[in-house]
């Protein structure tokens, strides 16, 4: 039981000396590049993979807005390439090999195929995940129709006099004022009127006992 701990150290060693390889290896190696930075709809994207070695296998795929995984095209390391459907070649993709790089190229980019762009690369019967190229269309901007100032003379603004427009919601907040008004006054009134009548009776009252 005094080894477990030992053992379990040395296994979690091992697990991140092996982590920080693969890390390392897909910074330097499964990086993929594109050939432009500003999309067009019809124009021609091509990326490129590279791999750790010429026996490397790749796999494309595109995760779209929605977060689904779309497969393009798997390359073998013989150059073999399958599409979709199992099918050799695409009439919207092309896919390629040459030594360690792996191409694929959209031949008419359209808004189907924005997404980010990844590689999966088989090497050595291990696995590796490229980082995602993003592709999007660029983003456009609506700017909203300006009013144009009313024209001045000297400096002073002509205004019409008979235009007259009214704030709904100042008409509103006058007349919760005159209600209001109505609610606190008439019962300060009445409370008015209470104190001056039993005073009024007070002070009849004592004239009556002086007598």
């Amino acid at each position: 039981m005094a080894k477990s701990p030992a053992l379990l150290l040395l296994l979690a060693l091992g697990l991140c000396e092996y982590g920080y390889r693969v890390t390392h290896h897909l910074c330097r190696e499964g990086q993929i590049s594109s050939s432009t930075t500003h999309l067009r709809v019809g124009q021609r994207l091509q990326l490129e993979c590279r791999t750790p070695s010429e026996d490397s296998s790749v796999t494309w795929v595109r995760l779209d807005r929605d977060g689904t995984l779309h497969f393009i095209v798997f390359i073998s390391s013989l150059s073999r390439t399958t599409f979709k459907g199992n099918k050799k070649t695409s009439t919207r993709f092309e896919a390629w090999k040459n030594s360690k790089v792996y191409h694929l190229v959209v031949k008419s980019f359209a808004k189907q195929d924005e997404g980010n762009y990844f590689c999966l690369i088989n090497s050595n019967y291990v696995l590796y995940f490229s980082p995602g190229q993003p592709a999007f269309f660029p983003v456009t901007t609506t700017v909203a129709p300006t009013t144009p100032a009313p024209t001045t003379q000297g400096g002073v603004t002509q205004k019409d006099p008979c235009l007259k427009t009214s704030d709904p919601e100042t008409s509103k907040e006058k007349e919760l004022n005159f209600f209001c008004d109505i609610f606190i006054w008439i019962p300060l009134a009445g409370a008015c009127l209470l104190l001056l009548s039993a005073l009024a009776i007070t002070i009849m009252l004592r004239q009556r006992k002086t007598r």
